[in-house]
């Protein structure tokens, strides 16, 4: 994936990762083929953090992905010296520091380490990730509400979801929502948020780089404790939107100016 095979300089992209192919083709591989075609003098390497999905991608289809510390060490032996490590992660939560702190451990072996930062880390960021998404579904009507899932963690960083909520309302989008899975705003808060609009429909989207597991089962799934069936419940026609936010190329942008910056 390098122009330039004389070259030591690396760009290591780290993902949580994901178990199903269809999204990881439209999300991580773009996101990774974006980067190669606008830094060509850079080997691209791959890390995924998720220990499961590594471990279910091995015994479901005999495919190997390397985690961070495999990442660092197949860059040593390739004999890189310069490393970007720019990690597709949506906030700077757990994952994030784990991985910070394996590739850290190898702080020894080459000449410089950078690191580009996860999607939302500025309030220029979430202005940007605002922006693409009021393009993308700018066709929503006023009175239905537009619901997207976050993943949540109980790290501090998971307040940039209720910040980025306020965001939306702050540019004048009072139908746009943001809750998540796991943490805060929770299912409950957005119930009597979206309640308190009043609308016509409910629209579900992944607020994840992938569309996977959380958005296959835990929002468009059919069970009764899935966010398309607890809206349904309280009355809402529900509309699901299953498109991972690295499907989108103004996401994919904040990712190339993320490295830029880290350079």
């Amino acid at each position: 994936m390098c122009t330039n095979q004389s070259t030591t300089k690396a760009i290591l992209v780290v993902s949580f990762g994901t178990s199903y192919h269809d999204t990881r083709e439209k999300t991580i591989d773009c996101i990774e083929q974006d980067i190669a075609q606008t830094f060509p003098h850079h080997h691209i390497y791959r890390a995924w953090t998720s220990k499961m999905i590594l471990k279910k991608l091995k015994q479901r289809d005999g495919i190997h992905i390397d985690n961070v510390r495999e990442a660092m060490e197949r860059m040593q032996r390739d004999g890189i010296t310069d490393v970007t490590v720019q990690p597709t992660h949506v906030i700077n939560g757990i994952e994030n520091d784990l991985m910070k702190e394996d590739v850290l451990a190898f702080s020894d072996s080459f000449s410089r380490i950078t690191f580009g930062v996860p999607l939302l880390t500025s309030e220029q960021d979430s202005r940007e990730v605002v922006k693409v998404l009021t393009d993308a579904f700018g066709d929503i009507p006023k009175d239905e509400a537009l619901v997207f899932m976050g993943h949540g963690t109980p790290h501090y960083a998971n307040a940039i979801y209720a910040a980025l909520d306020y965001t939306f309302k702050d540019l004048g989008y009072y139908n746009l929502f943001m809750g998540t899975v796991e943490a805060y705003p929770s299912m409950d808060s957005l119930l009597r948020l979206v309640g308190s609009l009043k609308p016509s429909r409910v629209h579900l989207a992944p607020f994840m780089i992938v569309a996977g597991d959380h958005a296959h089962n835990d929002l468009a799934g059919d069970d009764a404790d899935s966010w398309k069936s607890q809206f349904e419940q309280a009355g809402y026609p529900v509309l699901c939107h299953l498109k991972g936010l690295g499907e989108y190329e103004g996401i994919r942008q904040i990712f190339l100016r993320h490295i830029r910056e880290a350079q």
